[in-house]
């Protein structure tokens, strides 16, 4: 159950939630860390989570090693899987049964309908949807289904649509601000489930960041489209939402979300190398503005004087050379 204001305000709850579709990177280790900073700044819990929904691009090996990347960043959590807590399992794939009720309760009040558009969509619905991916606004194809009418599908694959709210929505953000959109109009309906029950995004992270008591979700900023249509979930099951917190991202020299194409920036590989984890700190401390220069430094060295104020509000471009400079 989510905890009162008085008790966020005097112990928040932050999580940190992998996705095990491959190696993690400089990018998700400055989010990590200022998901860290800013509970533990607060003295508040901190859930290691895994969020392994998308089985096409799970690999079997990520999992540990998000683990070992994270400790090895200085990081430490309160729950987790490899320790336990009272909220596991910590694994998503682990934690059907929750989602399971959360849609039959959708399905009752026929907050959903069976969507038969592409496949792809179905595909893409597990992961989280990044900005680059948010395509056009779903036309509402399928709008005038009820729940009944999957039965009526046969062997055609569908997915579990929730109706948008088509009201003015809006929260205040702890980095960006007060944010609003009309849900139904700027996003549109979006997937929750596959035809199966398989939980989507969206659907998984609103169940278990309720059931878990997280109090603050701080991410990237690509996913602030997420944040809205979450919000509409919370509304429905007369849930409390988290406050959010939306970082600026780590992009490439072409001002892209990082990722494989800007090159090799694995944690692994600073690893496996045996290059120290304070550098790269040190290096993200300074990027986020909580030092001057970059040097080395432990996480716990910037809680006293940490503020989600100081952050910058654009981008921050990892270049060949701050890269190389952690090699070296």
């Amino acid at each position: 159950m989510n905890q009162s204001t008085s008790e966020q305000v005097a112990m928040p709850v932050g999580r940190i939630a992998p996705a095990p579709t491959g190696a993690q990177h400089v990018g998700n280790a400055r989010t990590y860390l200022l998901a860290w900073l800013s509970v533990r700044s607060r003295e508040g819990r901190l859930i290691l989570r895994i969020e392994d929904l998308d089985s096409p691009r799970l690999k079997s090996w990520a999992v540990d090693q998000a683990l070992e990347d994270v400790a090895w960043l200085g990081l430490d959590w309160t729950e987790g899987p490899d320790i336990g807590g009272p909220h596991a399992p910590y694994i998503q794939s682990q934690r059907r049964a929750l989602y399971d009720d959360a849609l039959r309760q959708l399905k009752q009040a026929e907050r959903v309908y069976p969507c038969t558009c592409t496949r792809r969509d179905v595909a893409a619905a597990a992961s989280a949807p990044h900005a680059e991916h948010e395509g056009p606004n779903y036309p509402g194809t399928c709008a005038g289904r009820s729940v009944a009418d999957a039965a009526r599908l046969g062997e055609q694959p569908f997915v579990w649509r929730f109706r948008a709210s088509n009201v003015e929505r809006a929260w205040h953000d702890r980095v960006i601000g007060t944010k609003a959109a009309n849900v139904a109009r700027e996003l549109g309906d979006f997937i929750i489930a596959r035809g199966d029950g398989a939980p989507a995004y969206q659907l998984a992270v609103v169940v278990d960041d309720h059931v878990m008591g997280v109090s603050e979700v701080l991410r990237g900023d690509d996913l602030v489209p997420s944040t809205w249509r979450q919000l509409d979930l919370y509304d429905f099951f007369g849930w409390q939402p988290p406050e959010f917190a939306h970082v600026p991202l780590v992009v490439g020299p072409d001002g892209r979300r990082l990722a494989k194409r800007h090159g090799d920036t694995r944690l692994a590989q600073l690893r496996e190398a045996g290059k120290s984890p304070e550098r790269l700190i040190g290096l993200l401390a300074w990027s986020a503005g909580l030092i001057d220069e970059p040097r080395p430094c432990q996480p716990a060295d910037l809680l006293d004087n940490f503020d989600l104020a100081q952050l910058p509000r654009t981008p921050w471009v990892l270049t060949a050379d701050l890269w190389q400079s952690l090699l070296t």
